[in-house]
């Protein structure tokens, strides 16, 4: 029996393992433009509003950096910003801060690509209006990767400063290097209950997946191979990333799916987490 997660499903809280924190914590808040949130000395949240946690850093001891595209796990997270001035003003202090930016417009989105010190991949885009999102004859979302409008996303901001990220920011979508598109398929879309919107499995090796007709979600690919190695014990990179549901009802249903089905699932106190095919942790939040 198929099932669809709720339309007002979103993503949470993206936890990762770096090298050395101090250095994390500057580049996020001077290339990326989050403000801190409460710290230790091994870890901190990072925050878009001054208090809700965004994302989260941890020094792992003797950690070793991850090489790009060498084990399952984050390609990147994405930072979706309410408007086109506000890519235009990230794109304007990318390009003061002197780090390498990658671009595209995928016809759904704009969007700029960077990777912190440790090589987690991060995106910061803005969306086309969904009423100019198309579908080709399969039902997929018609997506490219064609050269960004450079010159008009620095002219909408332009007279207008930087001021980090601005209110109304999420945590747009997340994508994987994952061991097995067929295994992630199965349980993102027939346990969880995701839908795919983008089948680019033949054509680009990668399945793109989403609640409530978005663009995607989750990214899904092997580009890292074919079952490709987890993430050294003490290698830097992703410790999980969350799924809010809407209520405590749409959580609990999923979380039966998985359980019937065979996943284990981790519950301690109120945090639910479980483990995807390729390794990679997940937490099951609902809003309160």
């Amino acid at each position: 029996m198929s099932t669809t997660l709720p339309s007002d499903m979103k993503l949470g809280i993206v936890k990762l393992y770096v090298s050395n924190l101090e250095r994390s914590i500057r580049f996020y808040q001077e290339i990326v433009g989050l403000r801190l949130g409460k710290s230790n000395t091994t870890s901190v949240e990072l925050t878009v509003d001054g208090s809700t946690p965004f994302l989260m850093l941890e020094e792992m001891a003797d950690a070793r950096v991850t090489p790009r595209r060498s084990a399952a796990g984050l390609y990147h997270f994405a930072i979706l910003l309410p408007t086109r001035k506000d890519l235009g003003l990230s794109l304007n202090n990318l390009i003061q801060s002197g780090i390498h930016i990658g671009q595209a417009d995928h016809l759904v989105s704009e969007a700029l690509y960077i990777t912190d010190p440790d090589h987690n991949g991060i995106e910061i885009y803005c969306d086309r209006p969904r009423s100019e999102w198309r579908r080709d004859a399969l039902g997929n979302y018609i997506m490219a990767s064609d050269p960004i409008d450079w010159d008009g996303l620095l002219s909408e901001a332009e007279g207008t400063e930087w001021s980090g990220l601005p209110a109304g920011t999420t945590m747009g979508h997340i994508h994987f290097h994952v061991k097995n598109l067929q295994k992630s398929k199965e349980f993102y879309c027939d346990l969880l209950g995701f839908d795919v919107v983008a089948d680019a499995r033949e054509t680009m090796r990668a399945l793109f997946i989403s609640a409530g007709g978005y663009h995607h979600h989750i990214g899904l690919n092997v580009w890292a191979g074919e079952e490709a190695p987890s993430r050294p014990a003490n290698g830097t990179g992703l410790d999980y990333y969350t799924l809010v549901f809407p209520n405590e009802q749409t959580r609990n249903e999923a979380i039966d799916r998985l359980k019937h089905a065979g996943v284990l699932v981790a519950e301690i106190d109120e945090t639910v987490t479980v483990t995807d095919p390729s390794g990679i942790q997940l937490r099951l939040v609902y809003d309160k």
